[in-house]
């Protein structure tokens, strides 16, 4: 399959004006409320119930939507804010269908669940419309002080829980705002009207934090110094890298991030004005991909296609997702890889593709068999990687993330890990909140023991 076209066709404005707002708007819109409690009322409220222990972060399920049942939202948005800071955002981002839907006992006995995801939603925007902050107050101060580097959502959920504890932190961060791939790196149509700012607004509301930006790991923030001025540090970096093709040409004009062009779309003031080309190529599996795919698609491409190596049901994209891609008109094309970009004039013009298959043992290979697709933009979307050089070179390092233990503590005493730059966790938003609130637990438990040592000693000495 070969095909063909003279040059580059890359241009902002394909739409008309009115189009891009209909296609970035909301993706699932909130829950009128007689439609939140018609939902509520499909729950069983089952004991032990299967949904709650699919939720990384153990929000109780039932008794949340048996509040919005009983008309009590406010308290709905407090049982899931107690588990999952967090939760508006990842009532919009999780992959609800391959966890807490995916159990309920509604979708295995009819095959229809409770919209879990979107009762969460319903209850936590009804809170934040109606209230400037959490719902927590401070414990008395400790005295102790925190160092957050990364304000994603791992970040932010270790911060807001330690300040609850009563512990000062600094929340640092490389960008000029905070939020990470809550705000850089998800689709526009997942998270509208600026909801990512204002879920960091609602976070920072605890107090205690202080949100420093422009401040980067190995730039103008170094981990020694952060370990010898505060009490404990919790890194929450990210994956700052990207992998790479490893072919050639990639350094030409048109071989893009994906990762980089999703946060251009998130920032843009005028999607008009972003270039778009006719011929889309993306490569990867993941929500990275399909984000990307999809976007481009509502830009205005003619033709978009997310090239996989393995078959479909490899893909670490959910079916939900990879059906909506197929549904905006995105085509996957599986079992093939990248053998050859093909550059005119300096500038991407296709990708060649090689044909792939498995052997007994499931390992990849190539058939021999190639085709040609014509492509004015080429996305990776192949995975991002740990920026090692960053860290400081006594931290334990394995399969290109950071070693953690259970509580997220690194090789080092006083320094915890979590998110996507800690080793053992997958790469969603939920684990990542998760990973900070079992982090900050950890560093409270442990700062509290070295206080009431600290104490007895002193009793001690003073006999």
């Amino acid at each position: 399959m070969t095909q063909s076209k003279a040059g580059p066709d890359i241009a902002p404005g394909r739409l008309h004006e009115d189009v891009y707002s209909e296609n970035f708007s909301d993706l699932h819109p909130l829950l009128e409320p007689h439609e939140a409690q018609v939902e509520a009322d499909r729950c069983y409220f089952c004991y032990d119930a299967p949904c709650m222990q699919a939720c990384p972060t153990s929000i109780d399920i039932p008794q949340f939507i048996r509040q919005i049942s009983t008309g009590n939202p406010d308290g709905s948005a407090k049982t899931i804010f107690e588990q999952n800071i967090l939760g508006g955002m990842c009532a919009r981002v999780c992959p609800t269908e391959t966890l807490c839907e995916q159990v309920c006992v509604r979708e295995v006995a009819e095959g229809k669940p409770v919209k879990i995801g979107q009762l969460q939603r319903h209850a936590t925007d009804h809170y934040m419309a109606g209230h400037d902050a959490t719902p927590f107050d401070r414990a008395a101060a400790t005295g102790k002080k925190i160092a957050v580097v990364g304000a994603g959502p791992a970040g932010l959920s270790c911060a807001h829980r330690l300040a609850v504890h009563g512990h000062d932190v600094t929340l640092f961060d490389a960008r000029d705002k905070a939020g990470g791939l809550n705000e850089f790196g998800i689709a526009s149509y997942k998270s509208v009207d600026n909801f990512a700012q204002r879920e960091v607004d609602f976070v920072l509301s605890i107090g205690g934090i202080e949100l420093k930006t422009g401040m980067r790991l190995g730039d103008n923030l170094d981990l020694a110094e952060l370990r010898a001025t505060h009490d404990a540090v919790f890194l929450s970096v990210g994956l700052g890298g990207v992998n790479a093709l490893n072919k050639e040409h990639e350094s030409q004009n048109g071989v893009l991030s994906a990762v980089d062009y999703i946060s251009d779309i998130r920032q843009a003031e005028d999607l008009a004005r972003l270039p778009v080309g006719r011929h889309i190529v993306v490569i990867g599996g993941g929500m990275t991909a399909i984000d990307i795919a999809v976007q481009k698609k509502l830009l205005g491409a003619d033709d978009v296609t997310i090239v996989y190596r393995r078959g479909q049901e490899r893909m670490n994209a959910s079916r939900y997702e990879q059906e909506l891609a197929q549904t905006s008109g995105v085509k996957i094309l599986t079992n093939v890889q990248p053998h050859r970009l093909v550059v005119d004039n300096g500038h991407i013009s296709s990708i060649e593709l090689e044909r792939t298959s498995t052997d007994k043992d499931g390992a990849l290979k190539g058939t021999g068999e190639y085709l040609t697709l014509a492509a004015d933009m080429v996305f990776k979307a192949v995975g991002q990687t740990l920026v090692q050089e960053d860290l400081d070179a006594s931290i334990s390092i394995e399969k290109g993330r950071i070693v953690v233990s259970a509580d997220r503590r690194t090789n080092l005493d006083d320094v915890w890990a979590g998110g996507d730059c800690a080793l053992g966790g997958e790469d969603l938003t939920v684990t990542a909140v998760e990973d900070g609130k079992i982090a900050a637990e950890s560093i409270h438990t442990a700062l509290s023991e070295q206080a009431h040592a600290t104490t007895e000693s002193r009793e001690r000495v003073h006999g």
